[in-house]
């Protein structure tokens, strides 16, 4: 039972890291660079989801994003 959970997160985790790869190479050149943090939102994502698997590091990049806003923060904002 703990295989398959593995293997279930390894596989999603490799679908989110695609997922922002196809963002970060087709859509990010075509709507410019905005993010107001450093590490952008896509690299952030990339970090989060490597190091912490898909579920906590897709939360955590779904909240850099929706902090990621004219009224939001700025600056250095690395993962936890």
């Amino acid at each position: 039972m703990k295989a398959i959970a593995n293997i279930i997160k390894t596989g999603l985790g490799a679908v989110f890291i695609a997922l922002i790869r196809f963002y970060q190479y087709f859509l990010s050149p075509l709507l410019g660079a905005s993010c107001r943090y450093t590490p952008t939102c896509s690299q952030y994502g990339l970090e989060a989801v490597k190091k912490y698997g898909p579920f906590k590091g897709g939360w955590l990049t779904l909240k850099r994003i929706a902090r990621c806003n004219p009224w939001g923060g700025h600056g250095h904002d690395p993962v936890p």
